[in-house]
C-alpha cells in the first residue's frame, strides 16, 4: 500500500508553529499519554471532536508523536518555515469523559498551563478526532445549543421584575461575561440554575477555577465578594422551580467558595424554598466538610448532594484539596447522612487518567461508594496542568491504569444500580441506572493485580 493511501488508516498528528498555526503532519500519527506511558490511541477510543469544544496550543511543549513505519515514537521537528514546534491539545465540551492527555515534552522555562482538562487530539479522514466518551445525554449545557441574545432579553426581563435580587444580579454576571451555562439556563428558563453564596472556603484547592492567589496563573473566575442572603436565593430558586418542569437549583459553583461555609444561610434558603413550593429538586454541589450542617440541611429539605472528590484515596485527597480542619472520613460521614434520610448521593469524579483508573483508585471509590450509599457518579474531567498535578501526588500515586471505560464497567459491575452521568438528574431519572457509558464498544476486561 501507498504511503498517500495509507494516511487515513490512521490519526495524524496535531502540530503548532512557532506563531501558533495549527496543522495535521503529513506523515506521523497521532500519540497520546495514559498517564503512566505514551501509547497510540484505540481506534474505539477516538471520537469526532464534539461541538462547543476547544483547541489549544500548549507554550513551551514539545509535541510527540508515532512514525507509523517502525511503530515508535517521536519527536516533531519544525523547519525553517515552521520554526520551533509547539504541541497541541484540545478541551472537550461538557458532557465528554476524556480518554488520554496529549504527549509531549515541557521545554526548560515553560510557563504552567491554566485551568483545562487536556485531552489529546489528531485529524483522520478530513475531521478533529479525540480519545473521549459521552457519558450523558442529557443537552442542558452543549455550547451550540445557546443563544446569547436570548440570555439577554431574559436577563433584562429580571432587571425589570427583580431590580433589587443581588442573587440574580451576580449569575447575570456569570452568564454575560464568563458565559456559565448554568447561570444562562436560570436565564433562559430551563434545566439547572445555580444558587452562589459563599465567599470563603475551607480547602485552598490546587485546581480551583476562583482562587489561584498563590499560583502562577489567574483564576477563570472572580469569586463571589459578598455572601448571598437566604431572601435573594429563596426568591431565585421558587421562580425557577415554578416555571421549569423537573428544575433543578443548585448551590455550590465555581464562582464561589464552599457554600457549607454559609451553613444558616443555606438552611434558611432550603427552608424557604420548601415552604413556597415542593416542586424539582433542591440540590448542593459540595466538598461535603461539615456532616453535621448537611443533616440539617437534609432535614430541612435538601434532596440531593453532589459531593467532589478527586480520588477516595485519603493521601491523593489531601494533595489536591488541601483540606482546613476536615478529612475525607468527614466527607463520607455527610453522604451517611444523606443517604440515611432517603436522599439523593451523587460523587463529582474529578477524572484524571493514570490516576482515576489505578486499581488502588477503583477499590478505594467502591468502599466510598458502598459505605456512603451513593447513587450517581458525575465524571468531570480535573482541569489542571497534567504535570502540576502529578508532582503534588505522592509517590506512587500513578500505576497502571485500566482505562476510564474500563473502570467504569468494574464499577458498574460491582454496583449494578450505580448510575454514571454529567448533571445533577432531575428526580424523575432518581431511581435509573441508565445506559452505561461506552457498553457498546470493545472493552478490556481488567484484570486484578495479584
Amino acid at each position: 500500500m501507498s504511503q498517500a493511501s495509507s494516511r487515513h488508516d490512521f490519526a495524524r498528528a496535531m502540530v503548532a508553529d512557532c506563531n501558533g498555526n495549527i496543522f495535521d503532519h503529513p506523515h506521523l500519527a497521532m500519540l497520546a499519554w495514559d498517564g503512566e506511558s505514551w501509547r497510540k490511541p484505540l481506534d474505539h477510543e477516538l471520537i469526532t471532536l464534539p461541538k462547543g469544544s476547544d483547541v489549544f496550543v500548549l507554550p513551551g511543549r514539545a509535541p510527540w508523536a508515532v512514525d507509523p513505519l517502525t511503530d515508535e515514537p517521536i519527536e516533531v521537528v519544525g523547519d525553517e518555515n515552521t520554526g520551533e514546534l509547539q504541541a497541541v491539545a484540545a478541551f472537550v465540551a461538557p458532557a465528554y469523559a476524556r480518554l488520554l492527555h496529549p504527549a509531549y515534552d515541557t521545554r526548560p522555562g515553560a510557563p504552567d498551563l491554566t485551568l483545562y482538562a487536556y485531552t489529546a487530539i489528531g485529524w483522520k479522514n478530513g475531521r478533529f478526532v479525540v480519545p473521549a466518551l459521552r457519558i450523558d445525554a442529557d443537552q442542558r449545557q452543549d455550547p451550540y445549543r445557546f443563544d446569547i441574545d436570548q440570555v439577554q432579553a431574559g436577563v433584562t426581563q429580571l432587571r425589570t421584575s427583580l431590580p433589587n435580587n443581588l442573587a440574580i444580579k451576580h449569575i447575570e454576571h456569570c452568564a454575560l461575561v464568563y458565559h456559565c451555562r448554568a447561570a444562562q439556563n436560570f436565564f433562559l428558563g430551563r434545566w439547572e440554575a445555580p444558587m452562589p453564596a459563599a465567599s470563603t472556603c475551607n480547602a485552598a484547592c490546587v485546581g480551583c477555577i476562583s482562587d489561584q492567589s498563590e499560583s502562577t496563573f489567574s483564576a477563570n473566575h472572580e469569586r463571589i465578594a459578598i455572601p448571598a442572603i437566604a431572601k435573594d436565593l429563596v426568591e431565585l430558586a421558587v421562580l425557577h422551580l415554578q416555571r421549569v418542569p423537573n428544575g433543578v437549583v443548585s448551590f455550590g459553583q465555581g464562582c464561589e467558595g464552599e457554600p457549607l461555609m454559609q451553613g444558616k444561610v443555606l438552611e434558611a434558603t432550603v427552608r424557604g424554598i420548601r415552604e413556597r413550593t415542593s416542586a424539582g429538586v433542591v440540590n448542593l454541589n459540595s466538598n461535603a466538610s461539615l456532616p453535621k450542617v448537611v443533616a440539617r440541611l437534609a432535614d430541612a429539605g435538601l434532596d440531593a448532594i453532589r459531593i467532589s472528590m478527586n480520588s477516595a484515596q485519603p493521601a491523593l485527597y489531601n494533595a489536591y484539596y488541601r483540606p482546613r480542619g476536615y478529612t475525607i472520613d468527614h466527607v463520607l460521614q455527610s453522604a451517611r447522612e444523606m443517604s440515611s434520610r432517603g436522599k439523593y448521593v451523587s460523587i463529582n469524579w474529578f477524572v484524571f487518567p493514570g490516576v482515576s483508573d489505578t486499581w488502588a483508585e477503583v477499590e478505594a471509590l467502591s468502599r466510598f461508594i458502598e459505605q456512603g450509599g451513593v447513587h450517581l457518579i458525575q465524571l468531570r474531567n480535573l482541569n489542571i496542568d497534567p504535570e502540576l498535578y502529578l508532582k503534588l501526588l505522592p509517590e506512587g500515586s500513578v500505576q497502571e491504569p485500566m482505562g476510564v471505560i474500563a473502570a467504569i464497567h468494574e464499577l458498574r459491575r460491582r454496583f449494578p444500580k450505580l448510575r454514571f452521568g454529567y448533571f445533577n438528574p432531575p428526580k424523575t431519572k432518581y431511581g435509573h441506572p441508565g445506559p452505561l457509558p461506552g457498553q457498546k464498544l470493545p472493552l478490556p476486561t481488567p484484570t486484578a493485580p495479584v
